[in-house]
């Protein structure tokens, strides 16, 4: 038996190719990881120093190139040079009205305008119009303006109540600057500009008493239809059926041209409809006046007896044929609501203070107009 520590030393055998081939793969791809780590360090230093660059010129555009830089929000400085006119569309954000004052020449870039909309609390409440604005201004400067009542380009057509057509009409053409033939062509066409079919024809009436805001582009067409959308709308919320609404109009104007004070509207109401009931005449004064063209209520002896003015109320029994003029929503409540009573005469017994007193019998009446027979010698 041949001892453990005899046995000759084994060879160390050389390591094969494979091996070799192996170990060599490692260590190349060891090298390229190495080459890439690098590479991506270079190309994101070479972004950083690029954008920083880049970042530098666009800011400094203008003193190292020469030109007005476009990516800045440059602002003017001043607060306007010219006068010009500008539209706000409807539901513009801050932006848009950035891009409309900039093609306008107001403000220098829409990136200062959006920069002072953003930095003002109340810029969200400039309304769509047309505005006055100056050209060269500075953002803040334009938006101030635009927040401003002097700016805006708005006309205001007021009708008082008890106007006619005609004093409409003619209220209409001095604010709006349109022509007596516009609204003449807009009233040809009475379902074109909204009038309902059962004031036959007739515009008298249907022009709300009421402060109407107008923009420069409105026109006769628009702004009569808008009048007559008014008196629906309030006749609509007062629950007047449309086949009521030309007498309800008719007996309201009544009441406006005769009374002075709201609280005798009520009562001139029920004065009316008791007399109607009764099948009286309505003898009212200011129907008289405007069958014969007058703006006021005086009248003679004469004109209560002639029978071919159809708005004699002396001589043809019921409501006349239409409305006398606009009646306010006062008058149209009183009529819907008129107050209780047996009321079927009233006078002014003092015409300074329009005074007015009711009564329910003729020699009350009588007395009445004794006062203000009376009131008339003493305030010749």
């Amino acid at each position: 038996m041949t001892d453990l520590f005899d046995r000759p030393p084994v060879q160390q055998q050389p390591p094969s190719r494979a091996t070799r081939s192996g170990s060599r793969d490692r260590r190349a791809a060891k090298k390229r990881a190495q080459r890439r780590r690098r590479r991506t360090v270079i190309v994101v230093l070479a972004l950083v120093l690029v954008g920083g660059a880049g970042y530098y010129l666009v800011n400094n555009a203008s003193s190292l190139l020469g030109f007005e830089n476009p990516f800045s929000a440059s602002d003017y400085e001043g607060q306007g040079v010219e006068p010009v006119d500008v539209t706000i569309e409807p539901q513009s954000t801050g932006a848009d009205i950035g891009e409309t004052l900039v093609e306008a020449g107001v403000v220098k870039s829409s990136g200062a305008f959006v920069k002072a909309f953003k930095a003002n609390p109340d810029a969200g409440k400039i309304q769509p119009g047309n505005y006055t604005l100056l050209t060269e201004m500075k953002a803040s400067a334009a938006i101030t303006l635009l927040l401003s009542k002097e700016s805006k380009n708005e006309m205001k057509l007021t009708v008082p109540e008890g106007f006619t057509t005609a004093q409409v009409i003619e209220r209409a053409v001095s604010v709006t600057g349109r022509s007596q033939e516009d609204f003449t062509a807009a009233m040809a066409d009475p379902a074109a500009v909204g009038l309902p079919a059962e004031a036959g024809g007739n515009y008298e009436g249907w022009f709300f008493p009421s402060t109407y805001l107008l923009a420069p582009d409105d026109t006769a067409q628009t702004i009569v239809a808008n009048m007559i959308a008014t008196t629906v709308a309030n006749l609509d919320s007062l629950g007047v059926a449309p086949a009521d609404r030309q007498q309800v109009i008719v007996k309201a104007s009544l009441v406006e041209r005769e009374a002075k004070a709201d609280e005798d509207r009520p009562k001139m109401a029920r004065a009316i409809q008791n007399r109607l009931e009764r099948d009286m005449t309505l003898d009212i004064d200011a129907a008289v006046a405007y069958g014969l063209g007058r703006s006021g209520t005086t009248i003679s002896l004469a004109d209560t007896r002639d029978p071919s003015n159809v708005y004699n109320t002396y001589q043809h029994k019921g409501l006349p044929p239409g409305p006398i003029a606009s009646p306010g929503m006062k008058s149209i409540e009183a009529v819907l609501n008129p107050e209780p009573g047996d009321w079927i005469f009233w006078v002014a017994v003092n015409l300074d203070t329009g005074e007015t007193k009711f009564s329910s019998t003729n020699a009350e009446h009588e007395r009445y107009k004794a006062e203000l027979r009376q009131w008339q010698r003493e305030n010749p």
